[in-house]
């Protein structure tokens, strides 16, 4: 089993919870939207959106975050019963996991991103897309969609509303969180599920970007959730080991400078 993921992506954070607490074993391949790497041709075959993470086993292959997520979890029942007695999530917590994959957290990330390195950045992915248009002729209508989809990005970010609305939809969710917290331990009972899989990367997004005091802290149930989560083995590996300390500043450092030295080479 193969998964291609980048250490900074919601959606693949979701994915790697979901492999590490079933204990699933794959084979880890870095994918780095910021450099263009969702944009060479091999990935971009895979999965014409050019979003991570994608999931292949053998020739199956998906990208749809809650399909690879469930498809994970039939394979880890699967081997612990032997192949009978397969037990899929709850409604509740299917519902959970859609309710919180409808939250997305592009903009309000981009939005805290200083503005001369996300323009800098979004001129860089242009021009890797145009690059690998005039490379794959084959592949142009689908690289065409993504350079109008960069572009429309770029348009909407330079409207407050968007950003206004997804900040609404994080508070609503969050509220919905913490009255459910309020009643049990866990997102969909007394036990952790593939409901708090889903939530773990939107607290750890909300941390990320400084915002805990806005967002979690005036939450006491969520606080005291956060912490506990953060102390396990699956967050440690997938997340913590990312965002704590020099190795988010190393990490970000090392993906600045790697854009920087391909947009230099690019003047010769």
């Amino acid at each position: 089993m193969q998964l291609y993921h980048h250490p900074f992506s919601l959606d693949s954070q979701k994915v790697r919870l979901t492999l590490e607490e079933k204990g699933i074993d794959y084979t880890s391949h870095h994918v780095n939207p910021l450099t263009g790497k969702n944009m060479d041709a091999f990935f971009f075959n895979m999965n014409p959106s050019a979003k991570v993470p994608v999931f292949q086993n053998g020739s199956h292959i998906i990208y749809d975050t809650i399909e690879i997520i469930q498809y994970i979890e039939r394979i880890a029942e699967k081997v612990s019963s032997g192949g009978n007695n397969l037990n899929p999530s709850s409604r509740e917590v299917v519902r959970w996991m859609h309710k919180i994959q409808e939250w997305d957290a592009m903009y309000l990330t981009l939005f805290h991103v200083p503005e001369k390195y996300r323009l800098y950045v979004s001129k860089f992915l242009r021009r890797v897309i145009i690059a690998r248009m005039a490379e794959c002729p084959d592949l142009a209508g689908a690289y065409h969609c993504k350079l109008r989809e960069a572009y429309d990005i770029d348009d909407k970010l330079k409207n407050a509303e968007v950003s206004r609305r997804s900040e609404n939809h994080l508070v609503r969710l969050l509220d919905e969180v913490e009255l459910k917290l309020g009643e049990t331990s866990y997102l969909a009972g007394e036990e952790f599920t593939l409901a708090d899989v889903m939530l773990i990367p939107v607290l750890a997004r909300i941390e990320l970007l400084n915002l805990e005091e806005e967002y979690i802290n005036g939450r006491p149930n969520i606080a005291d959730y956060w912490v506990l989560a953060k102390q396990r083995p699956s967050y440690k590996k997938v997340i913590g080991k990312y965002f704590d300390g020099w190795r988010r500043r190393k990490t970000l450092l090392k993906t600045w400078c790697f854009i920087r030295i391909r947009s230099m080479l690019r003047k010769f």
